[in-house]
């Protein structure tokens, strides 16, 4: 399973998920550029955190949330779980995926990496 988070231009922000090929998401989301990076910012606290704990992070914690991202401790990494919701805080309409176990490490790579493109 992968998940992608990308600018689409005034449109604001497409989240795109697939699993297996099997089940997808392909969304755009009304989003600021400082809301996706303090979301970013706060994945790689929590990640930094020596604790090695689960954590769970919303993209907008303040408001309708098309993203949160839920991070259990799995050996040297996290197993993360994902909840999209393309119509926000809906109950209705979700998709709940899986991510296999990912080394911290890479996860701090990863994050870091977009939280620098994000900032440039």
């Amino acid at each position: 399973m992968w998940l992608e988070l990308s600018w689409a231009g005034a449109g604001g922000w497409q989240i795109t998920a697939d699993w297996c090929s099997w089940l997808k998401a392909d969304f755009t989301a009304d989003l600021s550029a400082a809301e996706v990076v303090d979301f970013v910012a706060r994945v790689l606290s929590r990640l930094r955190a020596p604790s090695g704990a689960r954590f769970s992070v919303a993209v907008t914690p303040g408001r309708n949330n098309p993203l949160t991202l839920k991070a259990e401790p799995v050996g040297d990494g996290f197993a993360l779980f994902v909840r999209l919701t393309p119509n926000g805080d809906d109950d209705v309409c979700h998709v709940q995926m899986e991510i296999d176990p990912i080394a911290t490490v890479e996860l701090r790579e990863r994050f870091g990496a977009l939280h620098a493109a994000l900032m440039a």
